[in-house]
């Protein structure tokens, strides 16, 4: 009595099915926003105002810059370097790159440098962000060993490293 009885099968073929729903499937994901970034920031205590500067910048809606901010925020309560160590590892492992706050302090930071070979041993991307024409002189051995690549802070060159995810 209701239509859809008979042996004639009528619509797409299931290679034509697939085809369209993964031009769907692209469609959708073009469509939408990109995914932010989770980015641990690695810079020396003196940088602060800096690096709070640039964390606003990055929550700005007026620009492409976006990520989110996965660095330690407190200063872990505590003398013990391994402790501390295993805290900030934690920390870029949940990361999907560093992004390192490059100024004339920067060189002397032992934790700095330890933070760019913790997350290169983790297979994280690093990039190296100075304020200024030229990058600070002084700057961490493992910077020049591991040709870590270093950016101008320009919102529109740092929102493109950080979609790469490797600069």
């Amino acid at each position: 009595m209701g239509g859809g009885s008979g042996s004639r099968r009528r619509g797409l073929s299931l290679d034509e099915l697939e085809r369209l729903a993964k031009v769907a499937r692209d469609k959708i994901r073009d469509a939408a926003p990109p995914e932010k970034r989770n980015v641990f920031l690695s810079f020396v205590y003196e940088d602060l105002n800096d690096v709070n500067l640039l964390r606003g910048q990055a929550k700005n809606q007026n620009n492409n810059l976006d990520f989110n901010d996965w660095s330690v925020r407190e200063p872990f309560d505590s003398k013990d370097a391994e402790y501390i160590k295993r805290g900030i590892r934690e920390r870029i492992r949940q990361s999907s790159m560093v992004l390192v706050y490059m100024s004339g302090h920067t060189a002397a930071s032992r934790w700095v440098d330890w933070e760019i070979r913790e997350a290169l041993t983790l297979g994280k991307g690093v990039v190296g962000v100075y304020k200024g024409e030229q990058p600070p002189t002084s700057l961490p051995a493992v910077v020049s060993e591991k040709g870590i690549k270093l950016l101008p802070w320009k919102i529109a060159r740092l929102a493109k490293a950080l979609e790469g995810g490797k600069g």
